[in-house]
């Protein structure tokens, strides 16, 4: 009798698709891990560098002091003439005759140069000449026209041709007088630069010509003036010609305008200056007053940092004691004081100090170096060895 044996089935294998997506989860297990690795490790980076302890900025500082400032107010301005020129010519033509020295005061009409009229002077004798003969005939054509001798209309064109000979004769006096150059007003005159004989053209400068009295000068204040500036407000004016000496002079005129680049507007004081010894184009300290002395905090301008959003300061304060807080590593000094970080309004200015009018108590001390390098609440130490000027009148040493 013949065994019946069962025929054994061949083993399935898995499907493409099958093997595809076991594939895909073991890369995505396995990349899964390193981005967890590298997320475990950047936050253990982050928070170590967080928690590092970060030196004490060495800084110096400044105590605020209350100070009582009068009202005034400080501008640089330039000297200007009351009338000052290149005095020129109007004709081209060489130079016959100079008829001023260098440096020389002069009086409004003086001769200063003559340039060479010869040529201009026969033309106008030949004109003059024309012009008398014209004037005889209109007068005869006249008269003969009154007896109705003539007619009106031949009248008349002799009256034209006396009219144009006149006007040729007087545009030829005109040209000879531009070539006479004289003083157009009182004042100073500077060095020459023409010679005799030199032939000079239209427009080319002769001799500098300066009124130097009166005098102005002009300077500048800033928009949150312009009430605070009158006509006839007494100005003090310094110049370093004549160090410790002041001038006095009142504000004759103010600019209706504020310049829209600068936001300033311009101002001009006058004053006699009958000696002379103020000169056009000198540099002058002005200086004014604006009503009641007020007081103010004082601190150095390098304590205030200066930002569109607003101006602050960095207040130092005794560094908070903490229980259980670790000391610095070796190496590195212990903050003793920590800055907080404050706006104030600033006010006026006085050489090295700046007003402050909000935001500040006298006797509070601020950061006056190293500002670039602060944060609030960071840690510093104190090193007044060294500290930026604070002066309200510096004077830098010339060397």
């Amino acid at each position: 009798m013949a065994l019946r044996t069962s025929s054994s089935k061949p083993a399935r294998q898995p499907s493409f698709a099958r093997r595809m997506i076991l594939m895909l989860i073991g890369v995505a297990v396995i990349f899964g891990g390193v981005f967890a690795v590298k997320a475990i490790m950047g936050k253990a980076t982050n928070d170590f560098f967080d928690n590092m302890p970060q030196p004490p900025v060495e800084v110096s500082t400044f105590e605020a002091r209350s100070e009582r400032w009068s009202g005034t107010a400080e501008a640089v301005g330039t000297l200007v003439a009351d009338n000052g020129t290149d005095v020129t010519t109007e004709a081209g033509g060489v130079v016959q005759q100079i008829a001023f020295e260098s440096g020389q005061a002069v009086r409004k009409g003086d001769l200063l140069v003559q340039l060479n009229t010869a040529n201009e002077q026969a033309q106008l004798k030949a004109l003059d000449t024309a012009a008398r003969l014209a004037i005889t005939q209109r007068d005869r054509w006249r008269e003969l026209g009154d007896q109705k001798l003539v007619s009106r209309s031949e009248v008349d064109e002799r009256i034209a041709d006396a009219a144009t000979t006149q006007a040729q004769a007087d545009a030829q006096r005109a040209l000879i007088a531009q070539k006479t150059i004289r003083a157009p007003f009182d004042g100073v005159l500077g060095i020459r630069q023409v010679n005799l004989g030199q032939y000079i053209n239209p427009g080319d400068p002769i001799v500098g010509l300066q009124a130097l009295d009166p005098i102005h000068v002009d300077f500048t204040l800033p928009e949150q003036r312009m009430n605070e500036v009158a006509i006839g407000a007494p100005v003090r004016l310094e110049v370093d010609a004549h160090p410790g000496q002041a001038f006095e002079a009142k504000v004759t005129a103010v600019e209706p305008s504020v310049d829209a680049n600068t936001r300033n507007f311009k101002v001009r004081a006058t004053l006699a200056n009958p000696a002379g010894v103020l000169r056009p184009g000198t540099f002058g300290r002005i200086g004014f007053d604006l009503g009641q002395a007020r007081e103010l905090v004082v601190v150095p301008q390098t304590a205030v940092s200066f930002n569109p959003y607003g101006n602050s300061v960095y207040v130092v304060v005794e560094a908070p004691k903490q229980a259980g807080a670790e000391p610095a590593p070796e190496g590195m000094p212990q903050a003793t004081h920590v800055v907080k970080q404050r706006f104030v309004t600033t006010g006026p200015t006085r050489g090295d100090l700046v007003g402050i009018t909000d935001g500040l108590k006298p006797g509070e001390v601020v950061v006056t170096s190293g500002l670039l390098r602060l944060r609030n609440d960071a840690g510093v130490t104190i090193n007044n060895k060294v500290q930026p000027a604070a002066q309200a009148r510096p004077e830098p040493e010339n060397r």
